[in-house]
């Protein structure tokens, strides 16, 4: 039986049972009145563990000045785990390839095989400014594709030399390579983001655009890895607010929207409106900044993007409804499925609970501890 990869996301700027904003330009913020859950350890290894149990396969941890290191914190979230993988986001700008290669591989063996590596070339130069890098965009893709070149063969034991548009290394060499090989994830919709992905990634992610879209995105990057010889994996990411029935899902997320003030809506978009980044200018083409008409696809919604940067969709519904959706975009060729919902320890349980047993019952999903022997009976019991 095959079945689809789910990993949930730890939000290392800080928890609320209202919308954490952030990324991208937008403020930093939980937008209503509850109260912030700090982003200590021993709450990250909460929704961790709780994940973890659940049957996602990995959580992301971000990146950015909005939120806590991420290498750092997985580093010690990873010791509250015993199976759990980290999806790391790193912006290969920042540290030498080399180093990079040495960390992911020190990872590896400390974790005892759980990194997995989200390269963020960085789409907003004011912020890339700040830590210190000076490129334009499509330069830094550019530097990404070196970046990645380098580390690959740093990983398979090679001795590296090149001279390149942007980096140099001189017999760089690990003595020690990762086992496995941390896999590689990337995204971005730009035609530099499509090229670096096609030659370096082994999994390209978008986020949560309506299934016509997503399709395009898939045909475009499987012709691109094509031409280099090459196949990619596809993952989407995307919240979640998922019920026992619809009307439930629907009401919560009714109440996230009415805890949005509309001040914090119009800096938020004003911010985001300046952006670079090509997926996020499609993020906010899918509700222009509007309230109005944010079911952008059956189950698919569309305010989260009011108020933060990046993935700004969420699927909404019933369990069922939520698995039809999940089903729709695996027919398109989406394997992978990064998940979040405010606040992250009980939306993790809303989802863990009601929708991957109903997954596990049309054959689509099995628990990651279930595996050996006897995996193909085993059936969750689906919550009525």
């Amino acid at each position: 039986m095959s079945s689809l990869t789910f990993h949930w996301f730890l939000p290392t700027s800080g928890d609320s049972r209202d919308v954490v904003g952030g990324g991208h330009g937008a403020p930093d913020t939980a937008t209503g009145p509850g109260r912030r859950r700090p982003p200590t350890v021993a709450y990250l290894g909460q929704i961790a563990r709780a994940a973890e149990n659940l049957g996602f396969v990995g959580a992301l941890t971000p990146t950015g000045a909005w939120c806590e290191d991420a290498w750092l914190t997985t580093a010690m979230v990873s010791q509250a785990t015993e199976r759990l993988k980290f999806l790391v986001a790193f912006r290969p700008g920042f540290v030498s390839p080399t180093l990079a290669a040495q960390m992911a591989s020190t990872f590896q063996r400390q974790s005892g095989g759980r990194l997995l590596l989200n390269v963020v070339t960085g789409g907003e130069s004011r912020e890339q400014r700040a830590y210190g890098d000076f490129l334009d965009k499509d330069a830094r893709y550019r530097r990404t594709g070196e970046f990645l070149h380098v580390v690959r063969e740093l990983w398979q034991g090679g001795t590296v030399n090149l001279r390149g548009e942007h980096l140099q290394v001189e017999e760089a060499r690990l003595t020690r390579v990762p086992d496995p090989v941390p896999e590689v994830y990337f995204g971005g919709s730009s035609p530099a983001a499509v090229e670096v992905a096609a030659r370096h990634a082994d999994v390209y992610l978008t986020w949560g655009e309506p299934p016509a879209q997503v399709a395009g995105k898939i045909a475009r990057l499987r012709e691109a890895a094509a031409r280099e010889g090459r196949t990619l994996r596809f993952g989407i990411r995307l919240h979640v607010i998922t019920r026992d029935t619809a009307a439930d899902a629907w009401a919560e997320a009714h109440r996230l929207l009415d805890g949005f003030d509309p001040d914090t809506v119009r800096e938020a978009q004003a911010n985001l409106a300046r952006s670079e980044s090509e997926g996020q200018r499609r993020m906010l083409a899918l509700h222009g900044g509007s309230r109005d008409a944010l079911e952008i696809h059956p189950n698919l919604w569309a305010g989260i993007g009011l108020v933060r940067g990046g993935a700004g969709t969420a699927l909404v519904g019933g369990h069922d409804e939520v698995a039809e959706r999940i089903a729709e975009y695996h027919a398109l060729g989406i394997d992978e499925f990064v998940l979040s919902g405010y606040p992250h320890l009980e939306e993790a349980y809303w989802f863990g609970e009601g929708v991957l047993p109903r997954l596990a019952a049309r054959g689509l999903w099995r628990h990651p501890e279930h595996t050996g022997a006897g995996a193909e009976e085993t059936v969750l019991p689906v919550a009525v």
